[in-house]
């Protein structure tokens, strides 16, 4: 008998063997709590490993490797790491991973249950975009000159059955924080659990928002140097503000900056390709947003992502009675948030967005984007009284002048694809559970909120340092030396010192005993007792000097590997997957980093991950 386990199947026969567990791991699965564990599947190979949601599973804060195979491939070691022992992890987020049935009124489903993804995918089926709209987006590919899978993808928009599984992200610069590419592969991942568990095409999408005007997080990024010291690198944008990224257009200064980014990276083989690789990607007269989805399209398109620009004035036309049904009731969406977001903080929860009362949900574009408020009855935009008639019918005619905001944007998404699950950050995962009443008040199906994978990759050493010396991965973060100063601490056994001074005490009263009692007997060994004494005082504290010794030594290696390990694991005091850009590491490991994280990134939800690659 065969079972799924992560991206393909596993053999009845294979053993698990983990920390010296060895069980064949045949028993049923009867109660599923994640996409790769499946409802009445067998998994051989993992009853050592607790019927996990991820492929290769460790006991938390432990490191193992696995034997088993998945598709021919072995997992790579790693630490697993619970969220809830992480100080950054907010409540809202804890609970959505472990205890889903407090937060289930603000969300489509639980991804870890199965009769979720059965209901997500009927509602999808029961409500399908407009199939030309796969036409658009096909388009887009062509234009880019994106790879053939992913075309292939797209094009498969078109059909009746296909769902999408989408995430997204502004268009950082040279690719953003590593988390975007986690994001990207999380979704490829899924999409490909959804086809083969439930038999369905699912196209993997990314949704790059490119009407975002927040210009200062996506004009700069930030990579490790030779020492894993964090240089920046950035764009200068001379642009007025809320002006959208769509808008930018690259001049000659990128290649300025492609050279600053050269001069920060520490030179590899793999630094000329990939720098060449951003330079193709990131050229003058290329809109940024442009840059951004070809360099995703050169990273993941080969795999089937999608990546879709939701700046395309194409779009606008297929959600124009969205944005008019949001003009005719003003303020409602903004108000569904509100009572939403109210009622989670009484829980004890945050609420991620506070609307302003009466905010309509879309933004005027006309050069930079402009608020749309409602008042009396009329609205008000960048300085203008506007009547709804005038608003209305600017839709009508010409509804790329209008972006949705925040709010309104994810259900703008899952009108234009067939959106079953959508791949979040924590951030993201908390907003879109205030969004339920929205998507109901449009009629849209809301997805299942998946949250990404979520994982720090370090080399080998640092793995081999925190089990070693049983440091937690937490304790890395703070920018003081509290916790490395305990660890030194440790490592000098009180013992030590305490045998030392008692063996010298204990020398020096009975090597003056003997210098006392030797002469009597014969007075010529006087200084033959005393020159034995002199020298076993020396050897003890020649002793005592390499304790010494050894102790300082043991220290500056500490220090050391302390160090490493918390400017891989946390650069500048924050996580390294939010700080640190992920041209960083295909620098490192080349463009082959894409495919290993592809076989080896666990999706795991609740859980972040130590990965060695």
């Amino acid at each position: 008998m065969k079972g799924l386990y992560g991206d393909g199947p596993v053999a009845v026969g294979l053993t698990g063997q983990i920390h010296g567990a060895e069980n064949p791991g045949t028993d049923l699965m009867h109660d599923p709590i994640g996409p790769e564990c499946t409802r009445n599947r067998k998994f051989p190979g993992v009853l050592a490993c607790q019927w996990s949601k991820s492929p290769g599973w460790f006991p938390d804060g432990t490191m193992g490797e696995v034997s088993h195979s998945m598709d021919g491939a072995q997992q790579s070691p790693g630490i697993r790491l619970d969220d809830r022992r992480l100080p950054w992890t907010r409540r809202l987020i804890r609970d959505y991973c472990h205890a889903f049935e407090r937060l289930a009124p603000y969300f489509a489903g639980s991804p870890s249950h199965a009769a979720s993804w059965i209901d997500a995918l009927e509602s999808r089926r029961r409500r399908r975009p407009d199939a030309a709209i796969a036409d658009l987006v096909l388009r887009q590919l062509e234009n880019r000159g994106a790879p053939a899978a992913a075309r292939t993808a797209a094009a498969r928009l078109r059909d009746a059955d296909t769902v999408a599984v989408v995430t997204g992200q502004q268009a950082g610069l040279f690719g953003g924080p590593l988390f975007t590419l986690h994001k990207a592969i999380t979704a490829v991942r899924l999409a490909r659990w959804l086809a083969d568990e439930h038999d369905t095409a699912a196209v993997p999408v990314f949704w790059v928002d490119a009407e975002d005007h927040d210009l200062e997080e996506i004009r700069g990024c930030h990579v490790l140097d030779g020492e894993l010291q964090r240089v920046s690198v950035s764009l200068d944008i001379d642009a007025p503000p809320d002006t959208s990224a769509a808008a930018v257009v690259l001049d000659d200064s990128i290649r300025g900056v492609l050279d600053s980014l050269r001069a920060a990276l520490p030179p590899t083989e793999f630094t000329a390709e990939v720098l060449d690789a951003l330079a193709a990607s990131y050229a003058p007269g290329m809109r940024l947003v442009d840059g951004f989805a070809r360099w995703l399209d050169r990273l993941l398109g080969d795999h089937g992502l999608v990546v879709f620009d939701a700046s395309d004035p194409a779009a606008k036309p297929f959600v124009r009675s969205l944005f008019k049904r949001e003009i005719g009731n003003p303020g409602r969406t903004a108000q569904l948030a509100a009572d939403a977001g109210a009622e989670l903080t009484a829980l004890g929860y945050h609420a991620q967005v506070s609307p302003a009362a009466g905010a309509v949900a879309l933004f005027r574009l006309d050069g930079a984007r402009r608020a749309i408020r409602a008042i009396d009855g009329t609205f008000s935009s960048g300085g203008r009284t506007l009547p709804a008639q005038a608003l209305q019918e600017d839709i009508d005619t010409e509804p790329a002048r209008f972006s949705p905001n925040v709010l309104l944007r994810p259900v703008v998404q899952d009108t234009l694809l067939p959106t079953v699950a959508y791949v979040a950050g924590p951030s993201e995962l908390a907003y879109l559970g205030q969004l339920r009443g929205i998507y109901a008040a449009f009629d849209v199906p809301m997805p299942i909120i998946y949250p990404r994978a979520s994982a720090t990759l370090v080399d080998a050493a640092t793995v081999r340092f925190l089990n070693r010396y049983e440091v937690d991965f937490a304790q890395l973060q703070p920018r003081d030396d509290a916790a490395l100063n305990r660890l030194l601490a440790q490592q000098i056994p009180e013992a030590i010192e305490q045998a030392i001074a008692a063996a010298e005490q204990s020398a020096a009263g009975h090597l003056d005993t003997i210098r006392n009692a030797v002469p009597t007997l014969d007075p010529t060994l006087a200084g033959a007792a005393s020159s034995t004494a002199g020298r076993i005082a020396r050897e003890l504290g020649n002793l005592r000097g390499k304790v010494v010794s050894a102790a300082k030594r043991k220290d500056s290696t500490l220090r050391r590997q302390f160090e490493r390990a918390r400017a891989q694991s946390f650069p500048g005091g924050a996580p390294q997957e939010r700080s640190v850009a992920g041209v960083h590491f295909l620098n490192r490991h080349g463009f082959m980093l894409v495919d290993r994280l592809l076989d080896h990134l666990p999706l795991d939800p609740g859980h972040h991950w130590l990965l060695t690659v």
